[in-house]
Parts: C-alpha cells; sequence; structure tokens
C-alpha cells in the first residue's frame, strides 16, 4: 500500500465520522452555519489561518517553505430532498439532504489537511483550503473568487473532486478537456389576443406559436450545430390557458441549453432568442426573452490533470484510473478554472456488494466510506507532487517523500 494512503487510512474513522456528523445536519447553499463553524475549527486546531468569504464559505492556509500554492477546493451545500436511508447518521432535517456527495468531499478536504498540515515544514509551497458554499444553486465558487479567495498568495493550481457511484471505490476517473456543459437558463413569454374557441379568427393563438417555436428549437442542435459538438435545449415548463374553450392571450415557457463549447454559447442563445421573436412576429403576437447565464464549461487544464493522474496511479494502480466521458451535467469549479490552471477528477465511491449504487440527487444516495482514505491520499500526493514538480525528475524523489512521510510520523 502506497505510504501516502497507509497514512489517510489511520485517520480514517476521524473523518468518517466528521463526514456522518454533517451528512446528520444538511444545510442548502448560503445557509451552511454549522458546516463552515465547523471547518473553521477543525482547521483552527490544525493551526491553519481561516477565513470566511461569501458569507458562509471559508479558506484555510498552510504556509509551507516555497513561493507556489496549489488550492483544494470541496463544495459544502445540501439539496432539498427528503432523505429515506435507514443508517445511524441519516439527515436530522426534513425535507433536506447530502445527495450529492458535499459532506464527502468536505470530510476529505479536512482530512487531506490534517495530514498536510503535520508535513507543512517540508511543504515546498503552500496550500489553500477552499471550502464553497452553494454549488447546488446560484455558485459560491464566483463571489468566493470575487472576495479574493484566489489572492494573497495567488492560487498557482487548484483542485477539486465528485463522488461518483458510477466507480467503484479504488477507482479514479479523469475527463481530458472539456469535462462539464455550460448552462443557461431562458424564459420566453409568448403574448397573442384572447378569443372565444369557437371564433379563432378573431385571437392570435399564443399556444399554437408556443407549439411552433418548441418545434423550430429542435433545428438549432439537428441543423445549427455541429453534430459533433454536444448541444442540448429543453424546454422544461410550460404555461398557458384557462380553459378548453378560451383561446389565452399568453403563454410562458422556460427552458436550459447546455453545451461544451463555450465559444458558441452566445451565439446559440442568441439563435433560440431570434427564433422565438420572429415565430412569434410572423404569427401576429410577440415574445419577450430572457437570459440567466449559468456555469461556464469546465475546461481540465492538460498539464494539471497529467500531474494528478500520476499522483492517483500511485494511489491506486493504473489499473483503476479511468477515462471518463464529458456530462452535460454543469459545475461551478468551472469558475476557479477560468482563472487558474486545475483539473476536477472523479472518485469512485460505489460499492454493489453493500448496496451502495444508488446515482446522485437520488433520496437513497450513499457513499462506500472507504473511497474516503482514497480521496485525502489522491489530494495528498497531488499537492506535494505539484509543489515539488521540479524534482519530479530528479532520482532523489522518492527519497524526500519518503522523508516527509517520516517526518508526519515522528509528529
Amino acid at each position: 500500500m502506497n505510504e501516502i494512503l497507509k497514512e489517510a487510512k489511520l485517520i480514517e474513522d476521524e473523518i468518517i465520522q466528521i463526514r456522518r456528523k454533517i451528512h446528520r445536519e444538511p444545510e442548502l447553499g448560503f445557509e451552511e452555519t454549522k458546516t463552515s463553524d465547523l471547518i473553521s475549527k477543525y482547521l483552527n486546531s490544525l493551526c491553519i489561518e481561516t477565513k470566511i468569504l461569501a458569507t458562509t464559505g471559508v479558506m484555510g492556509l498552510l504556509k509551507g517553505n516555497g513561493s507556489k500554492t496549489i488550492a483544494i477546493r470541496a463544495d459544502m451545500d445540501a439539496l432539498p430532498i427528503q432523505e429515506e436511508n435507514d443508517v445511524p447518521y441519516s439527515s436530522v432535517v426534513p425535507g433536506k439532504m447530502h445527495a450529492c456527495g458535499h459532506d464527502v468531499h468536505t470530510a476529505i478536504a479536512l482530512g487531506a489537511a490534517k495530514l498536510l498540515s503535520k508535513m507543512k515544514d517540508k511543504i515546498n509551497g503552500n496550500v489553500k483550503f477552499i471550502f464553497q458554499p452553494a454549488e447546488e444553486t446560484t455558485g459560491g465558487a464566483k463571489p468566493m473568487i470575487e472576495e479574493g479567495v484566489l489572492e494573497n498568495p495567488n492560487v498557482d493550481a487548484i483542485i477539486g473532486l465528485h463522488v461518483d457511484p458510477d466507480l467503484n471505490t479504488g477507482e479514479i476517473g479523469f475527463t481530458n478537456g472539456k469535462a462539464y456543459a455550460s448552462s443557461d437558463m431562458f424564459d420566453i413569454s409568448v403574448t397573442g389576443k384572447s378569443s372565444h374557441g369557437a371564433e379563432p379568427h378573431k385571437s392570435v393563438d399564443p399556444i399554437v406559436i408556443s407549439a411552433n417555436i418548441i418545434n423550430a428549437l429542435q433545428t438549432v442542435v439537428s441543423r445549427n450545430a455541429d453534430p459533433l459538438e454536444p448541444l442540448v435545449i429543453t424546454i422544461g415548463s410550460i404555461e398557458g390557458g384557462y380553459a378548453r374553450n378560451i383561446i389565452a392571450n399568453k403563454v410562458h415557457m422556460s427552458g436550459i441549453i447546455r453545451m461544451l463549447n463555450e465559444e458558441k454559447r452566445d451565439e446559440t442563445v442568441a439563435k433560440v432568442e431570434d427564433i422565438a421573436r420572429c415565430i412569434a412576429k410572423s404569427m401576429g403576437g410577440k415574445a419577450e426573452f430572457s437570459r440567466i447565464a449559468g456555469y461556464p464549461c469546465l475546461i481540465n487544464d492538460e498539464k494539471i490533470l497529467k500531474i494528478l493522474k500520476s499522483s492517483a496511479a500511485n494511489i491506486v494502480g493504473e489499473e483503476n484510473i479511468k477515462n471518463v466521458l464529458p456530462t452535460l451535467g454543469v459545475e461551478d469549479f468551472a469558475y476557479f478554472l477560468k482563472e487558474v490552471p486545475g483539473c476536477f477528477y472523479k472518485l469512485g465511491c460505489g460499492n454493489k456488494a453493500k448496496g451502495i449504487d444508488k446515482p446522485i440527487h437520488n433520496n437513497m444516495f450513499n457513499v462506500d466510506e472507504e473511497c474516503i482514505a482514497y480521496g485525502i491520499a489522491v489530494h495528498v500526493n497531488t499537492v506535494i507532487n505539484f509543489l515539488n514538480n521540479d524534482l519530479r525528475k530528479d532520482l532523489r524523489y522518492k527519497k524526500i517523500l519518503k522523508n516527509m512521510i517520516n517526518y508526519s510520523d515522528s509528529l
């Protein structure tokens, strides 16, 4: 077993208990006061200075010997879901649950902080621990960046993870380049002219207009977009009409656009707006369009991915490194990657033998807690390898790493 993984196993029980405490008391975005307090106290106990950002976010700074700085990011918020798991640490808060594993992400980052704090005098640089609120809602990454989380000292690289029940515990997944989609939400309000259903010639029917808009929007994907570039446009809700014999005067639709081509993002949104407005006008009505820009594409940096993948292979073995396809899901870690190079990876947490195979956002989602030690070890090994990257080709590297572990044992 890798030496760093052995170290992670030694604190596994402690970190699992922290994860369970967070799991029992889930908090939604920008409400993570208990979680934030727990994190601050734990980091302070490790002599890591902390700062509160973005209402409930926590930044911890571990100062080593060197000018380079790498950050580890973990999200903290839960989901508005009623938990149905029958486990001792099940949520005690009605209607709230850690159904996406953010309790695990937070616990792993705290475990990494503990191991790294033991060897800080031997670390060739600094480590920032970023505990971010509201990943599931409006996104806490952006306000933390705006409040300076990547500054003083400036962050040179950042890493993060997400648990993945589709991968077995002990497996690590990576996606080259574009890994998560951008997201744009939009609303379309179609205004027509009301009339009796028996006298349609006196109306401008917004329901018929809306039907044509919905059909035409499918051509953005099928005829305007490169078929090799993933893109989806979904109308998720439509409201209009009052009774079966009345032609309404207004219809409201809402939808999303997800894509992996950031450069074509504005152009695609503009095309959707143009189709809505032009079809409504051609049929005698009017369409109002509004866009709510969501998260950008998450694009992994090639160099950081290479270091992270090598670090993970040292922990779990080359055979357990898996290539993962991009997803049209979103992740606000993307905001960090627009500012500094970094990489976001998948941590296997599934175990069918234990009945742990439910997807994220499911009310019976759970993780095989043995994944926690692997996450800690991969984080720690990546930090060491990045900060000592100039030593990676030196034959002394393994000896230096061994000395760091021996030093942590003596503390």
